[in-house]
Protein backbone atom coordinates (compact mmCIF):
# COMPACT_ATOMS: atom_id res chain seq x y z
CA UNK A 1 0.00 0.00 0.00
CA UNK A 2 2.68 2.16 0.84
CA UNK A 3 4.70 1.66 -2.14
CA UNK A 4 7.23 4.50 -2.49
CA UNK A 5 5.90 6.13 -5.45
CA UNK A 6 2.80 6.60 -3.76
CA UNK A 7 4.78 8.50 -0.52
CA UNK A 8 6.50 10.49 -2.93
CA UNK A 9 2.85 11.72 -4.89
CA UNK A 10 1.39 11.90 -1.48
CA UNK A 11 3.97 14.79 -0.14
CA UNK A 12 4.45 16.38 -3.52
CA UNK A 13 0.94 16.75 -3.61
CA UNK A 14 0.97 18.27 -0.02
CA UNK A 15 3.41 20.64 -0.61
CA UNK A 16 1.18 22.29 -3.30
CA UNK A 17 -1.86 22.28 -1.00
CA UNK A 18 0.13 24.19 1.38
CA UNK A 19 1.85 26.08 -0.92
CA UNK A 20 -1.68 27.41 -1.95
CA UNK A 21 -3.23 27.66 1.38
CA UNK A 22 -0.41 29.82 2.78
CA UNK A 23 -0.82 32.13 -0.49
CA UNK A 24 2.70 31.77 -1.71
CA UNK A 25 3.94 31.31 -5.32
CA UNK A 26 6.34 28.76 -6.34
CA UNK A 27 9.23 31.49 -6.18
CA UNK A 28 8.15 32.27 -2.41
CA UNK A 29 8.17 28.34 -1.25
CA UNK A 30 11.91 28.13 -3.21
CA UNK A 31 13.01 31.26 -1.22
CA UNK A 32 11.60 30.30 2.02
CA UNK A 33 12.96 26.81 2.06
CA UNK A 34 16.40 27.87 0.39
CA UNK A 35 15.38 26.18 -3.53
CA UNK A 36 15.35 27.19 -6.74
CA UNK A 37 12.31 27.68 -8.79
CA UNK A 38 12.83 25.17 -11.17
CA UNK A 39 13.63 22.33 -8.12
CA UNK A 40 10.28 23.00 -6.39
CA UNK A 41 8.36 23.43 -9.71
CA UNK A 42 9.60 20.00 -10.72
CA UNK A 43 8.83 18.48 -6.96
CA UNK A 44 5.23 19.73 -7.25
CA UNK A 45 4.62 18.56 -11.19
CA UNK A 46 4.14 14.60 -11.29
CA UNK A 47 5.32 14.54 -14.24
CA UNK A 48 8.76 14.48 -12.91
CA UNK A 49 10.13 11.95 -10.77
CA UNK A 50 11.63 13.66 -7.76
CA UNK A 51 11.71 12.21 -4.53
CA UNK A 52 12.68 14.75 -1.71
CA UNK A 53 14.90 13.91 1.06
CA UNK A 54 14.16 14.12 4.45
CA UNK A 55 16.21 16.95 4.68
CA UNK A 56 14.80 18.70 1.75
CA UNK A 57 10.78 18.40 3.34
CA UNK A 58 11.77 19.38 6.72
CA UNK A 59 12.97 22.91 4.66
CA UNK A 60 9.96 22.94 3.08
CA UNK A 61 7.59 22.13 6.30
CA UNK A 62 9.61 24.91 7.73
CA UNK A 63 9.15 27.33 4.95
CA UNK A 64 5.39 26.89 5.19
CA UNK A 65 5.04 27.20 8.78
CA UNK A 66 4.08 23.31 9.78
CA UNK A 67 4.63 20.22 11.01
CA UNK A 68 6.60 17.86 8.96
CA UNK A 69 4.07 15.26 9.46
CA UNK A 70 1.54 16.98 7.44
CA UNK A 71 3.26 16.78 4.58
CA UNK A 72 2.58 13.00 4.81
CA UNK A 73 -0.89 13.11 5.56
CA UNK A 74 -3.71 11.68 3.48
Amino acid sequence: MYSKKYVSELVRKNIKKYRLICGYSLQELADKAGYTHGYMRDLESLKVDKTPTLETLANIANALEIKMIQLFEE
